[in-house]
């Protein structure tokens, strides 16, 4: 297993937590998911897995869940 922290942007509520989470989890191999939720600054979101996932899977699924972005990407 492997465990990766992202620096994620607009967040807001519980609403982007479940939202973000969800679409986290369903990256292939993906185990658990928790976030530091700050809202309207970078929250931390980190992803379990078993093995490293692509930047841009996690920049895809921060998309599809709605207006979220890696902090700096």
């Amino acid at each position: 297993m492997t465990a990766a922290t992202y620096a994620v942007t607009g967040m807001t509520c519980e609403h982007c937590v479940r939202a973000v989470t969800e679409e986290l989890a369903r990256l292939d191999g993906v185990t658990e998911v928790n976030v530091g939720l700050v809202p309207d600054g970078k929250s931390s979101v980190t992803v379990t897995s078993r093995a490293p996932l692509p930047a841009d899977a996690v920049a895809r699924a921060l998309d599809e869940a709605g207006d979220y972005h890696l902090a700096g990407a």
